[in-house]
């Protein structure tokens, strides 16, 4: 099936399942109608469904699109990935190109004037008369070679951070990209969720996923209300048992567990590479269970080894709605 690029809608009976509209089609009923619609909607993945909230923003600015995919796309490849994380890494860090040239016109100038010193320097020793310059040579020659050696540190540790923060990036790109599953029918990218969802990724046997599941339950509500999502990811190839009570007393209660684990992997070689990169550059084995917990921007806030710390997300994160809903949105917690 072709790919789904959806910009605008609002209030479409059935919704996002019947709402596909080709890239190559901008003549039909449903783009006239997207072209209608305001530009303040923001997506919400709440009570099982796709629904909106109004926000402020620049009347000339537009939302970047949300694309969908009903078929298993692949993730983009590595050189698009290395090149948006290089534009974020510039975004991020807008000083750190203008510091590293600077440095290496001071190495420059510096090892321009070594070359000078060292040239006179040869010339003194070989001239008996200026013997006496010899100490105040050996003097610029120094600071040359000090302010070469400072700088150059500097400029490799710039450099180093660089790589490690792109490195990072490209890490988080690759995890944007992952496919999520939310029905049978509707597949979308783990991007899509930015700015409407906190996921937690818990990664491990079927049995730790099942023990992670149980341990939720006391923290459902608090959880939905900071906006976590959970995505289960079982690394023996088993489906976790997910036992839900479908007694009519505690349906809601009920319903409210299956949304916060509704979604599932849905290209599970993909998820399992990325898990396994991950894994080996924290430095644990592939076999270990562990969890990943991402911000509402969908960067990685905070990581470890066993069950995710449901009572610390309900402390550490605030809820998505409510009086301080705008304010708190991006106290996430530092980005690792």
């Amino acid at each position: 099936m072709a790919s789904v690029s959806l910009s605008y809608f609002q209030h479409i009976p059935g919704g996002l399942s019947n709402l596909l509209v080709c890239k190559g089609s901008r003549r039909g009923p449903f783009f006239r109608q997207f072209q209608s619609l305001r530009s303040n909607e923001l997506l919400l993945l709440y009570n099982g469904n796709l629904t909106h909230r109004s926000r402020r923003v620049d009347r000339f600015s537009r939302p970047s699109p949300i694309s969908c995919s009903a078929a298993n796309k692949p993730s983009p490849t590595s050189s698009e990935i290395s090149s948006a994380a290089k534009i974020r890494s510039e975004v991020l860090s807008p000083f750190r190109s203008v510091r590293m040239f600077f440095y290496l016109a001071f190495i420059a100038s510096g090892g321009l004037g070594g070359l000078i010193a060292t040239s006179q320097l040869i010339g003194a020793l070989a001239n008996p008369a200026r013997v006496d310059e010899v100490i105040d040579i050996l003097k610029g020659l120094a600071i040359d070679v000090g302010a070469v050696s400072v700088f150059a540190f500097l400029y490799i540790r710039e450099d180093s951070a660089k790589k490690a923060q792109i490195a990072r990036l490209s890490r988080e790109e690759s995890l944007s990209n992952l496919q999520l599953r939310l029905d049978e029918k509707r597949v979308i990218s783990l991007s899509s969720l930015r700015g409407a969802a906190r996921l937690v990724i818990c990664s491990g046997p079927a049995a730790f996923i099942s023990e992670a599941f149980k341990l939720s339950e006391p923290y459902t509500q608090e959880l939905l209300d900071r906006g976590v999502l959970v995505v289960p990811f079982a690394t023996d190839g088993d489906s976790p048992t997910f036992e839900f009570d479908e007694n009519e007393e505690v349906k809601e209660a009920t319903a409210k567990r299956k949304r916060l684990w509704q979604l599932t992997p849905a290209i599970v070689p993909e998820w399992s590479k990325w898990l396994d990169e991950q894994k080996k550059f924290a430095g644990v084995s592939s076999e270990t269970p562990v969890y990943l917990s991402l911000r509402m921007d969908g960067r990685v806030r905070g990581s470890g080894v066993g069950y995710p710390p449901w009572n610390a997300f309900v402390v550490q994160l605030p809820p998505v709605k409510g009086i301080w809903s705008g304010l708190l949105d991006g106290m996430d917690g530092r980005v690792l």
